[in-house]
């Protein structure tokens, strides 16, 4: 797949719209003209989620109530029209011009992103990790991000009863109401359970763990309730956990068993790289598994998702970029930033260069 054109309204500082090569697209131009933008624009059309802010409606321009993205993705002989509205209050999904429900929507355009806020996932906490994780299932199986959703709505309304008995006289009272939520709470923490320890198993068999350094790395899922019980009936040894914590969770006025509170380990020559790994290992460590994904994402799909890198001689280095590139041609569309006209200039003869001025294309654009 691959996305040949891309229209912004209203969005950030960017106007107008770029058809891109399907191949590799390097944006360039001043600081703050826009380059991340149009990245983010990218990103946010094909997954609906932005790696700038968690709250995409901060991306309308502030005169305007909506914000539109609309591009066209290629994919073999079929080409689709895609559409994200943004309000001030919703996000809304078009197809070919029709509105979409968003698991109908997703895997039009995967996008994978490399910026200096993902590496989080690998120097952050377990909710980075886990974050990591649950974005690659969503890509290779939407109806997840159903499961993954109502998980969260059930420990929501879980919680809000927790702090409630928290403050009763009488929190004894409370238990029966507890039942049907953490009943919920098992069915769906054991549907994710499972699919994190599948994907994370997926992603240790695609990784290319020696492919910028000589340290391997390597990663392993960890549940919360590893030494707890037996990991392989997690119905059973949640529900057991659950019940062995009560009174504690009433206590302190929110849930402390299920998948919410796992982690991914990420390690290093068999060390913790968020603790001991270096910068440089760091780096390595989040493009490893972001191609790693991209492998997992073609075995599922035949497909590759678009590749995204911001500022990329900010966050790597000349021989981690040639690596990178070298790895990612042929197969997936890539898009780069940086305000370095002698990066574009480097790479006019495998790319097309795009200069960015006030949140628009510049006059002179190069094609390969």
């Amino acid at each position: 797949m691959y996305l040949s054109h891309l229209e912004a309204i209203h969005f950030r500082n960017l106007s107008g719209a770029i058809d891109f090569s399907p191949g590799l697209n390097v944006i360039h131009g001043a600081n703050a003209q826009g380059k991340t933008n149009w990245l983010e624009a990218v990103y946010l059309l094909g997954t609906t989620k932005s790696f700038k802010t968690a709250h995409p409606r901060e991306a309308i321009q502030h005169q305007a109530e909506e914000a539109i993205l609309r591009g066209t993705v290629i994919s073999g002989h079929l080409s689709r029209d895609i559409q994200l509205l943004l309000t001030r209050t919703s996000k809304q999904t078009f197809v070919n011009g029709k509105r979409e429900v968003i698991t109908r929507y997703l895997g039009i355009l995967d996008a994978i992103a490399f910026t200096a806020d993902e590496m989080e996932v690998v120097r952050g906490g377990p909710d980075n990790r886990r974050r990591f994780v649950d974005r690659g299932l969503v890509s290779t199986l939407p109806s997840y991000l159903g499961t993954l959703a109502e998980y969260n709505r059930v420990l929501k309304q879980k919680n809000s009863l927790l702090r409630s008995a928290s403050d009763a006289d009488d929190p004894t009272r409370f238990f029966p109401m507890l039942e049907p939520w953490n009943d919920q709470l098992v069915a769906l923490g054991s549907e994710i359970h499972v699919a994190r320890v599948g994907y994370v198993e997926k992603l240790k068999a695609a990784l290319q763990p020696q492919l910028f350094q000589n340290e391997s790395i390597t990663v392993r899922y960890k549940s919360s309730l590893e030494g707890k019980g037996d990991l392989g009936d997690y119905p059973k040894l949640m529900r057991e956990r659950l019940e062995h914590h009560l009174k504690n969770e009433i206590a302190i006025g929110y849930a402390l068993v299920g998948p919410h509170r796992d982690d991914v380990e990420i390690l290093c020559d068999g060390y913790d790289i968020s603790r001991f790994g270096s910068s440089g290992q760091q780096r390595s460590a989040l493009l490893i598994l972001d191609l790693a994904q991209m492998v997992i994402y073609h075995q599922i799909l035949e497909d590759y998702p678009v590749f995204i890198v911001d500022d990329i001689d900010a966050e790597l280095d000349r021989n981690r970029i040639e690596i990178l590139l070298d790895t990612l041609e042929g197969s997936s569309q890539v898009f780069i930033s940086t305000s370095k006209r002698a990066i574009a200039q480097h790479y006019r003869e495998r790319a097309q260069t795009i200069e960015i001025a006030n949140g628009k294309v510049a006059a002179k654009v190069i094609t390969n």
